[in-house]
């Protein structure tokens, strides 16, 4: 720590070249943090599963995606940051002491951190692998949790075990190990902050980080507030997973460049040159807020997020493609080892870091040598689904009336109409979202007042919740008749 200022101007010991981002610099305890096993198996789990068989260059890896988001994490913060210094410089003319400069820089490397490990719980194919029949089974086990943990409950981290495991459940059990035995301590670091500032943990900070809440809440506010280490837990926790986040931003520059097209791109320096620390004192409130001339780069970003949905994620070739590979991993686990080993996975993180993409390829191409006519065979040879059609919105029983009557109209057996539904979610900056606002300047009194993001733009007005469902043949391998 006592090399703050050199470690703010950007002193660190290695440069990663990213495709996206350009250099990103890495400060030593990231270099060993990224070199550890249970990191360095993200190189063999791809980004978006398997839509390299639709979009040919989407094979990046979560590997790449973390180091952007932790890019993309110090970015955001320390652009909010240099937002602040200058108005402090050249506008009150308020000094800025070594303990808020300590804070400062503190914070920023617990962001950085906890961007870099928000994945690496992730397992095969990413988020498909979650949503397989067989694993959501194994997954809903009541003693997998504390398995995971090697029956220590982790209460500083939990106050009860969670009644479904996710990926991130994953990444905070990876992420305790790696922060662990990579001794981030070492380098002043109090790995509970990072956690505490991860989904799905309701933990306390460590003293250290409320002492430094407590000189960052008079950086921005200029004065003291018992509340500060709440207010600026969830700020930070903000920038890794919120509405406009640095996971958000990278994944959408990243996925929109590999897979080769344009909707997925906007202006993330003029969004973060618009981005500052929002503060209402009579709340207390302590959030994200985007300047009134930022707004049109925020509408831009969710413009371009609801166009990757539409048009790249819920392609009806990929989520097709999707469906074939759940059913291939469902089939291969009928084997009873592959079995076994998959359930040591989850419960042993030594195996954990074995369990990639690469390990269930070979096991497809094992089960399709033995049998063509299965989807193992169809993931490995590039068999699709045949797409029939697309509705908008359907409840649960309108996607089965319509699968009945496409079933009928072609005369062909119910089971082998295939539906593929995604999940669009674009509704939250709406009505009454407080976790983001707008900073406005009154054009009689010239001062700045925080407005809700609808009471400055009816543009995200135009969003709402919604649901694409492919309708899809079986391919004659796997036809009933």
């Amino acid at each position: 720590m006592e090399f703050f200022p050199e470690d703010l101007l950007g002193a660190h010991s290695k440069l990663i070249m990213d495709p996206v981002h350009g250099g990103i610099p890495l400060f030593p305890h990231e270099v060993t943090v990224i070199d550890h096993p249970l990191f360095q198996r993200l190189r063999n789990i791809c980004q978006n599963d398997i839509l390299s068989l639709v979009f040919p260059g989407a094979t990046h890896s979560r590997f790449l995606h973390s180091i952007g988001v932790m890019h993309v994490g110090e970015r955001i913060f320390l652009s909010m940051v240099k937002s602040y210094l200058e108005t402090r410089h050249y506008k009150s003319k308020t000094k800025t002491s070594n303990a808020q400069f300590y804070a400062i820089d503190y914070f920023n490397k617990v962001i950085r951190l906890a961007c870099l490990l928000h994945d690496c719980g992730h397992s095969s194919f990413s988020h498909q692998f979650t949503h397989v029949s067989s694993i959501k089974k194994m997954m809903s086990h009541p003693d997998l949790f504390k398995k995971l943990w090697s029956n220590h409950f982790p209460d500083e981290l939990y106050k009860s075990s969670p009644d479904i495991i996710e990926h991130e459940h994953y990444s905070i059990r990876c992420a305790y190990q790696l922060l662990q035995e990579t001794d981030v301590q070492a380098s002043g670091i109090n790995p509970i902050d990072v956690l505490s500032i991860m989904e799905t943990t309701n933990s306390t900070p460590s003293d250290l980080f409320c002492e430094h809440a407590e000189h960052f809440w008079e950086f921005i506010v200029g004065e003291k507030n018992t509340s500060a280490p709440i207010l600026v837990e969830k700020l930070l926790s903000s920038i890794i997973s919120g509405e406009v986040d640095a996971d958000r931003a990278d994944y959408m520059l990243r996925d929109g460049f590999h897979s080769s097209v344009t909707i997925g791109g906007f202006n993330l320096d003029h969004l973060l040159s618009n981005l500052r620390f929002g503060w209402a004192p009579t709340e207390p409130w302590l959030g994200l807020a985007v300047t009134s001339k930022g707004v049109s780069a925020l509408e831009d970003f969710v413009y371009s997020r609801y166009q990757m949905y539409r048009h790249v994620y819920a392609h009806k070739t990929a989520l097709g493609f999707d469906w074939l590979l759940r059913e291939a991993i469902n089939e291969v686990l009928e084997d009873k080892s592959i079995t076994d080993y998959v359930q040591l996975c989850l419960t042993d993180l030594n195996e954990f870091r074995y369990l990639t993409d690469n390990y269930f390829w070979e096991c497809f191409r094992n089960y399709a040598r033995k049998k063509p006519a299965s989807y193992s065979y169809c993931i490995i040879n590039r068999i699709k689904l045949k797409h029939i059609e697309t509705q908008y919105d359907l409840s649960d029983d309108q996607v089965e009336l319509n699968k009945n009557f496409l079933a009928k109209k072609l005369n062909i057996n119910g089971e082998d109409i295939v539906t593929c539904t995604m999940n669009a979610r674009f509704s939250r900056i709406r009505e009454n979202y407080d976790e983001m606002r707008v900073l406005v300047k009154d054009s009689i009194s010239h001062q700045h007042e925080l407005k809700l993001i609808t009471e400055v733009s009816s543009f995200f007005n135009k969003f709402t919740d919604g649901t694409i469902t492919h309708f899809y043949r079986k391919p004659n391998e796997l036809a009933k008749n």
